[in-house]
């Protein structure tokens, strides 16, 4: 805890590396709000860890897999299970979920927590949830129509997102279910590699004149989204981080390219 009982992690801005700061105003640094990036994490994947209590009111956490009925986790768990025990007896529970990892540093990559209470989906809600669980959890098959076997959905109250260091929100469950995950990231790993092998010399530049490093001598991107891309910088200060907005939001990964080379060209007439 912090002083004033304000909570901390390893995603708060004081645990971030030492950065120097834009010299320059950046043109455009939109990004997802924490509702979008949350959701599009939980879109990434299909497993995370759970967290429920024991009678004895303590902590447990599992291994568990889920699908998504919007953006509600649907578990499908064994009442044989501890953890399937514990949400019997009470329905406070939450759900670490990390991103596919693609920085060196764990630390450094997205993660969330959704937390709520969950339920026993019923009538058409329990046919939506068990088609949603089938779909993200294929193996899970040979298995949801057993007795001993539980669908429970995770009515999201709360929302923590961590983006990695010096990048985290929280935001509402409302917002959470309102939002939708990125058109973009999930499809972006080759289109991250092919501006990092490609078009580096790009980068560097709107890192230069978009960016707000005029000092920049090298850059990579690290991620894209909808609304523009993130980029490491190596400038003469030290390491660095940028955002670069595109023009307008896209909407598709089909979009992207004419997006970046727009970038480009507005980066170079600069």
């Amino acid at each position: 805890m912090t002083s004033g009982g304000a909570t901390r992690d390893h995603g708060d801005p004081g645990d971030a590396p030492t950065v120097p700061p834009p010299l320059t105003d950046p043109v455009n640094t939109i990004r997802p709000s924490a509702a979008e990036e949350a959701r599009t994490i939980a879109a990434s994947t299909n497993t995370g860890t759970l967290a429920s209590l024991t009678a004895d009111g303590d902590p447990w956490a599992s291994f568990v897999t889920y699908g998504l009925l919007g953006g509600a986790p649907v578990l499908c768990v064994s009442n044989l299970a501890e953890h399937g025990r514990n949400l019997a007896g009470d329905p406070r529970a939450s759900i670490a979920i990390v991103a596919p990892g693609t920085q060196s540093d764990p630390l450094a990559t997205g993660r969330i927590t959704l937390a709520g209470h969950v339920t026993a989906p019923e009538g058409d809600e329990r046919a939506a949830a068990r088609a949603a669980h089938l779909s993200a959890v294929d193996a899970a098959k040979y298995y949801i129509d057993y007795t001993d076997f539980s669908l429970w959905v995770l009515r999201v109250a709360r929302v923590r997102w961590v983006g990695g260091y010096g990048r985290m929100d929280s935001t509402s469950g409302q917002d959470y279910s309102a939002a939708q995950p990125d058109p973009v990231t999930p499809l972006s790993a080759g289109a991250v590699s092919h501006l990092n092998d490609d078009h580096a010399d790009a980068l560097a530049a709107m890192a230069r004149t978009l960016g707000g490093y005029p000092d920049t001598t090298a850059a990579v991107c690290t991620g894209l989204d909808r609304y523009g891309l993130d980029l490491r910088l190596t400038t003469d200060r030290g390491m660095a981080y940028t955002r670069i907005g595109y023009a307008e939001p896209i909407d598709s990964i089909d979009e992207l390219r004419p997006a970046t080379v727009e970038l480009t060209r507005r980066a170079r007439q600069s």
